[in-house]
């Protein structure tokens, strides 16, 4: 007997896939929200922590750091929430100029990466919220405010670090993981004392080849690669008209 006798038995399954693909979005929807709640709640420790310790250090110092009541932000507090703002921009910092780190771990240059773009977000606005001076005139609400920025910051960077050193380049095909391989090999010759200055040069400009179109490189990022390729990069001699030979 051919199969079309048995036409009626796809109403039955096209039921079962329409379930089954109602019940996998409902869980994907579900998983999402557990993972938006876990950044919740860690930024919420996060922030706990930063004022915590805040406070200890207040106490050691003499009177406590936060006054309910007061209309500003004691001195103190703004002092070490512009600490914790520094030391992960410095973090953050230490890859996106670090061409050797860049390689190692594409994803946090690149905002492609809903992790990287989620704490290059939570850059912005700690940065919108920070007060132009820890002697700046800000009230109890902008203070807290920044206290709960700095503290999504710190989470939001944490967790894409997380991320970026597990995918690796990963998302990359064969023949792009190659070629980071190779500007990989190609930059440890570029800023290798030993080597010469034309073979620096050289080295160089072979990993920004190898590199275009893979990792876009920060002007900065360039900028720091050039002083530890030579200082600054020669430029090419002019060419002799013949009288001048």
């Amino acid at each position: 007997m051919e199969w079309w006798n048995y036409w009626w038995v796809l109403f039955p399954l096209m039921g079962m896939a329409g379930g089954a693909a109602k019940a996998w979005e409902r869980g994907a929807r579900r998983r999402h929200e557990r993972r938006l709640e876990t950044l919740r709640m860690k930024a919420e420790l996060k922030t706990a922590e930063i004022e915590a310790r805040a406070l200890t250090q207040g106490r050691r110092r003499g009177p406590a750091i936060i006054d309910t009541t007061a209309s500003v932000a004691p001195n103190d507090l703004l002092t070490r929430l512009f600490a914790e703002h520094d030391e992960i921009t410095a973090r953050w910092l230490d890859y996106e100029l670090d061409v050797a780190k860049l390689i190692a771990f594409p994803a946090m240059s690149d905002g492609r990466q809903p992790l990287t773009a989620a704490f290059l977000r939570a850059k912005r606005t700690a940065d919108a919220l920070r007060p132009a001076s820890a002697e700046a005139k800000v009230s109890e609400r902008q203070v807290s405010e920044y206290l709960d920025a700095v503290g999504a910051y710190a989470v939001a960077f944490e967790i894409a670090e997380k991320d970026a050193r597990r995918l690796r380049d990963s998302s990359f095909t064969d023949a792009e993981r190659k070629r980071l391989d190779r500007a990989q090999q190609l930059l440890k010759v570029a800023i290798d004392d030993s080597a010469t200055q034309a073979e620096r040069n050289v080295a160089y400009k072979r990993v920004r080849e190898e590199l275009d179109g893979l990792i876009l490189l920060s002007d900065d990022a360039v900028q720091v690669l050039e002083k530890q390729v030579a200082r600054e990069i020669s430029a090419p001699e002019p060419a002799r008209r013949p009288e001048e030979s």
